[in-house]
C-alpha cells in the first residue's frame, strides 16, 4: 500500500502505491488510516494524491506542522514534479497548459478558455517509443484532476486513466515523483522512481530519468507572452 520514505520529527514522506485510496471509504483503510495504524501515531494530511496515482506524500505528526504545510501549500513553497505516459501525438511537446477548470459530467474536469482563476502545469515530454511519451509535469496550482485534465486537453490522456479517455492498462500512469521545499529553514528534496506499472518498467523510461534526476535543476519552459 505505501513505503515510508523519510521518518522526519515533524512529518513523515510515504510513497503511495498506485490504486490505493487517499482516505478511507467502502470500509477499507485508505493510507493515511493505514500508516496511522502501523505507525501508531496521529497524521495530518496536508497534500492529496488521487487513487490511480502513485508516489511521494507529506503527512504532518502534529497540528502546528500540518498548519505550517498548508501554508507552505497554499503559498506554492512546495515544489512537486510528477510523470506521466500516454499515447498518441501531444499538440505541443513542452510548455504550459493554463486555464480554469470547471466539473463536467460523472466525476469529471474540464480545463475552459478562461484564465480568472486558472490550473497552471509546466511540462517536458520525451519519445520512449512508437505513439508513446513520457511526461515530466511540474503544477503550479492545485486543482482536483488538474494534471490527468491538462494532458488530456492537450489531446493525450494518461495512460490506464480510462475516465478522461486513456487506453485501458494495468495501472493509471501518473506518479508523483519528487517534492522540494523548506521547512523551519532546512532543505528538503525527496525523489522516487514509480516501483509498478508495465510501461514504466521499460529501458526507455529508465534512460529518460537519468536525465530527469534532478527536476527542479532543469531548464524549464518560459511562458511565452502574448
Amino acid at each position: 500500500m505505501y513505503q515510508v520514505i523519510a521518518d522526519e520529527r515533524d512529518f513523515i514522506v510515504i510513497n503511495k502505491a498506485a490504486d490505493v485510496h487517499f482516505h478511507s471509504q467502502d470500509g477499507s483503510a485508505g493510507v493515511v488510516a493505514q500508516a496511522e495504524a502501523d505507525l501508531g501515531i496521529k497524521l495530518y494530511s496536508v497534500h492529496r494524491l488521487d487513487t490511480l496515482t502513485s508516489g511521494l506524500i507529506i503527512l504532518a505528526k502534529s497540528s502546528a506542522a500540518a498548519a505550517e504545510f498548508t501554508r507552505m501549500f497554499s503559498a506554492h513553497l512546495v515544489q512537486k514534479y510528477y510523470l506521466a505516459l500516454a499515447k498518441g501525438k501531444p499538440k505541443k511537446k513542452q510548455g504550459w497548459v493554463i486555464g480554469d477548470m470547471a466539473k463536467s459530467r460523472r466525476s469529471m474536469h474540464k480545463l475552459l478558455r478562461s484564465t480568472e482563476n486558472p490550473a497552471i502545469t509546466q511540462f517536458f515530454s520525451h519519445s520512449i517509443a512508437e505513439g508513446e511519451r513520457l511526461y515530466l509535469l511540474k503544477p503550479h496550482s492545485g486543482k482536483t484532476h488538474q494534471l490527468r485534465v491538462a494532458l488530456a486537453s492537450i489531446g493525450v490522456p494518461i495512460l490506464g486513466d480510462t475516465l478522461y479517455g486513456g487506453a485501458e492498462a494495468d495501472r493509471g500512469y501518473l506518479h508523483a515523483y519528487s517534492l522540494v521545499f523548506s521547512y523551519l529553514e532546512q532543505e528538503f528534496k525527496y525523489t522516487v522512481a514509480p516501483q509498478s506499472g508495465c510501461a514504466f518498467a521499460v529501458a526507455a523510461v529508465s534512460q529518460q530519468l537519468q536525465e530527469w534526476q534532478q527536476p527542479h535543476d532543469l531548464a524549464w519552459p518560459k511562458l511565452k507572452k502574448a
